[in-house]
Order: structure tokens, then C-alpha cells, then sequence
């Protein structure tokens, strides 16, 4: 793909999303513009008038592009991703476009990071039961105890086994803040390697059933591919031991949901925390909300005063890379998806 320069370059940021954090802010294209003041930049803060941009545009910015807008994207080089999720881009015209495209991978690392640790603290100590027992004024010291199989009381976190399906920035991150702690590390990943110095054994995503057995939690962060859609299912769950914590950061079409409400209700396993859902917001009738091994937050793994910052530091990286006809960094593997 012919690269263009400053001056031939016309730059379309558009995204919106109902969650006000996910929208760029103005300073991003402000940034853009000081640095490089030929470059057309064009910020569109909702979808309207997407169309009327698009056939001129060499570089868009954002998460979400129909496959009929792109059809009118003429002139399209690049397409530089805000979410680290590709899928929903991932359309055939697109995949055999040669069109280069480049994601946020990295950028939630930190917070999601911290995200993580936080969830396996809560649930080893079982920080929800305490919140449900306060809003009880109960001193539930006993029922914590003894109250519960042995295998469900508050737990050291040292020596447990995590087990990450997929291995990326999140969970790499993860391993460094861990490690340290006692608490080991395992990885599944696509190819079975990973850095032997953050993951003490990896096992391929063809043997994950030899390994889910030995998990004290298993973390779900692996990309949303048609291969990874609901690979936690009935017998995933099922070779977890009862005194397994189930996390999902992922994403919710990586489970089958209604296997998970079953595994809980039947407590095949000692609880889940979900960060994400099959449908986004959960509504309220769906039974996970009433589930006392359950523990839901609302998609904000990710959500940190810094992510705007990093978001544009990492196109403004990609970016120099562009008009320098250097390797740009987080481009997806349009054969993988992601």
C-alpha cells in the first residue's frame, strides 16, 4: 500500500460510543494537528455526516466501520483501531483490501493489569461475601469459615495457580505485578510459547483441557476470533475443580453464558467475575445478576484517566512511522483476525 505524506493526507477520527470515556476528546486531533499542520484532520464526534467523509479519506480513526462505508472509503489506506478488538471490522472486503490496520493492543494494559489483581484479591478474600454480609449488619466472621465447603474460604493468594487463555499485553502485565507475590503463573496460548520468565508453563490452545484441571483461577483475555467464540463451554467448566475462579476481561461471546449460569447455579465452581457479557449492558432480567458467586462489574477493566493520553501517544507513534515508511506498531494479522 503507497503511503501518503503530511501534505496528501487527510486523517478522519470518528468514533462514538454511549460511554462517554471510549470518545476521543479534542486534544487528540489538536495533538495531530500541531505536530503536523498539513495534514488534513477531521474529527467527527458522532456518526453523522461519516459517509460524506469517508471516499477522500487516507487514515480513519476509530473502532467501528460497516462494510457498506466501506465500500464508499475509496482512497482508504489505513485504519488505526481505538479498541483493542477487531472483530467487528474483520469483514471479508476488508480482509482481502491490503488495506494496513493497526489496533489499541497495549494501551489498557496497566489498568486492566491492576483490574485483574484487584478481582483475585476480592475473590480469594472473598470481598463480596463481605460486602453482601455488611449490608446485612452481620459480623459473618463464622459463616465465612465455616459456613462454606472447605475449599470456598478466604485463601492465601500465594502459590495459586492462574491460568491465562491468551497471553498478551494484559496478561503479561499481570505476571510482572504477580510473580512477585507467590502466585504462579500459567498461560494457554495460540502457538504454546510464551516468556518463560512471566509464565511458568504454557500450554498450546489445543491441550487447554490439560490444563484448566490444575487452575486455582482461570483469566479469559484472548482475542474474539471465530475460533475463540464461546471456548468456555459445559465441558470447560467441568474440568475446573469446584475451588476455581472463573474471569472473563475478554469478551462475552468467548463463553457459552448459559453453560456459565449453569455451572454457577449448580456450583461446579466456586464463582466467576465478568467484566464483560454476551450482550452489553447485561439486562436486567439475566440471572447472572442474582447469583451470590457472581461477581459483575461493568466492562470498566480498562477504564483510566490516562487512556486518552496513551491512545494518542500510540498513534502519534504510528503516525511517524507512517510518513517515515517504517513497520507500524499493533497491526493486525487480517488472516487471524486479530
Amino acid at each position: 500500500m503507497t503511503r501518503t505524506t503530511p501534505a496528501e493526507t487527510k486523517l478522519l477520527i470518528c468514533v462514538w460510543h454511549p460511554f462517554s470515556l471510549w470518545n476521543p476528546p479534542p486534544e487528540a486531533a489538536a495533538r495531530i494537528r500541531a505536530r503536523w499542520p498539513e495534514i488534513s484532520v477531521i474529527h467527527l464526534p458522532k456518526y453523522d455526516g461519516l459517509e460524506r467523509e469517508l471516499p477522500d479519506t487516507d487514515i480513519f480513526v476509530g473502532y467501528s466501520l460497516r462494510s457498506q462505508q466501506f465500500s464508499g472509503a475509496k482512497k482508504l489506506k489505513w485504519i488505526h483501531s481505538t479498541a483493542a478488538a477487531v472483530g467487528q471490522l474483520m469483514f471479508p472486503e476488508l480482509r482481502t483490501s491490503g488495506i494496513e490496520v493497526t489496533n489499541a493492543s497495549g494501551v489498557h494494559r496497566i489498568p486492566m493489569a491492576e483490574h485483574i489483581l484487584g478481582v483475585l484479591i476480592a475473590l480469594a478474600r472473598r470481598f463480596p461475601d463481605c460486602f453482601r454480609y455488611q449490608q446485612q449488619a452481620r459480623w459473618a466472621q463464622q459463616e465465612l469459615w465455616n459456613g462454606v465447603p472447605p475449599e470456598l474460604r478466604p485463601r492465601e493468594l500465594r502459590g495459586q495457580v492462574v491460568l491465562f487463555i491468551g497471553f498478551g499485553a494484559i496478561g503479561r502485565e499481570v505476571a510482572k505485578i504477580a510473580r512477585p507475590l507467590g502466585i504462579r503463573i500459567w498461560a494457554v496460548t495460540r502457538s504454546g510459547r510464551a516468556d518463560s520468565e512471566l509464565a511458568e508453563r504454557t500450554f498450546p490452545a489445543t491441550n487447554l483441557h490439560d490444563a484448566l484441571p490444575h487452575a486455582d483461577f482461570v483469566v479469559l483475555a484472548a482475542p474474539e476470533t471465530p475460533e475463540t467464540r464461546e471456548m468456555v463451554g459445559a465441558r470447560e467448566l467441568a474440568l475446573m475443580k469446584p475451588s476455581t475462579y472463573f474471569i472473563n476481561v475478554a469478551r462475552g461471546a468467548l463463553v457459552d453464558e448459559p453453560a456459565l449460569i449453569e455451572a454457577l447455579r449448580q456450583h461446579k465452581i466456586a464463582g466467576a467475575a465478568l467484566d464483560v457479557a454476551s450482550g452489553e449492558p447485561l439486562p436486567p432480567d439475566n440471572p447472572l445478576w442474582h447469583l451470590d458467586n457472581c461477581f459483575i462489574t461493568p466492562h470498566v477493566s480498562a477504564v483510566s484517566e490516562h487512556l486518552w493520553e496513551r491512545q494518542t501517544d500510540l498513534l502519534m507513534e504510528n503516525l511517524e512511522r507512517w510518513f517515515s515508511g517504517r513497520e507500524l506498531l499493533n497491526r493486525v494479522d487480517l488472516a487471524r483476525g486479530y
